[in-house]
């Protein structure tokens, strides 16, 4: 998790923070919602889903179509250097959809797609989404 806080993900933010951000709204989301589901797991898949390992800002012919192809990549990484399970991986997996057309399966996928989407709105057009004082 630490080498993505080298990486830039929607304007100044990294993909770290990015990712921690999407956990803590998911959580958020849940509780306020009494969504009962597998917290650990969501929150765990939140802070990889993002987990692709390079600068999607630099155009790069072995990836193309970032938008597309990174939870692929992201799934591939988690395995790699995690044990991760079958909620994770669906977190991980299906975090792109609409833009990916297979939609999440569970309960805590569907819960970080969207707050995946709301923390990138965020990101995209706040100037400084995440100051902290």
């Amino acid at each position: 998790m630490q080498q993505t806080k080298t990486y830039l993900q929607h304007g100044s933010v990294s993909c770290y923070q990015h990712s921690c951000a999407v956990a803590y709204l998911s959580v958020l989301i849940s509780e306020q919602l009494h969504i009962r589901c597998d917290q650990r797991s969501m929150i765990r898949g939140a802070l990889l889903h993002d987990y692709y390992l390079y600068d999607w800002h630099i155009k790069d012919q072995s990836r193309p179509l970032h938008g597309f192809a990174h939870a692929a990549f992201a799934l591939r990484n988690a395995r790699r250097d995690f044990i991760i399970n079958e909620i994770e991986a669906d977190v991980i997996k299906r975090h792109m959809f609409p833009l990916n057309i297979t939609p999440p399966s569970r309960r805590e996928s569907v819960i970080v797609c969207i707050a995946d989407k709301l923390c990138a709105l965020r990101e995209t057009f706040w100037k400084k989404p995440y100051q902290t004082s």
